[in-house]
């Protein structure tokens, strides 16, 4: 007996021209080129998710060091006195307040600065 497969093909082939909706030419209306450029437009959008956390983590260091300069520190010393304070602020988070809440920012970087004299004071008793 026949097996014919024509509700599932054309179901296979209807859900690829659903995602290929919108490409340019053959892409988009030939099935074959449709299903190779539907793959491949999956297969980067799988990478750039992952690719996009690193994106926005270099993002937010760059306005973080960008707003932290501005105040005489670098980037690398700010986070290493965040860290020695014990502040729990995430670089999203700081990278937030240095745009939308500069103040509070300023205030942060304050805060960090007095604890850095601190700890050279302490450093320079103790050797002595």
């Amino acid at each position: 007996m026949r097996v014919k497969s024509g509700a599932y093909t054309r179901r296979r082939k209807k859900d690829v021209f659903k995602l290929a909706k919108g490409y340019y030419a053959k892409l988009g209306s030939a099935y074959r080129q449709a299903k190779q450029q539907v793959l491949r437009s999956l297969k980067f959008q799988y990478v750039d998710r992952k690719d996009r956390k690193n994106v926005f983590r270099r993002l937010w260091i760059t306005r973080i060091n960008a707003a932290v300069r501005q105040s005489g520190l670098t980037y690398n010393k700010f986070i290493s006195l965040l860290k020695s304070a014990n502040v729990k602020l995430d670089r999203k988070i700081l990278a937030y307040l240095a745009v939308e809440e500069p103040q509070v920012f300023n205030q942060i970087v304050e805060f960090v600065k007095t604890f850095s004299n601190k700890k050279d004071k302490n450093s320079v008793q103790t050797s002595l």
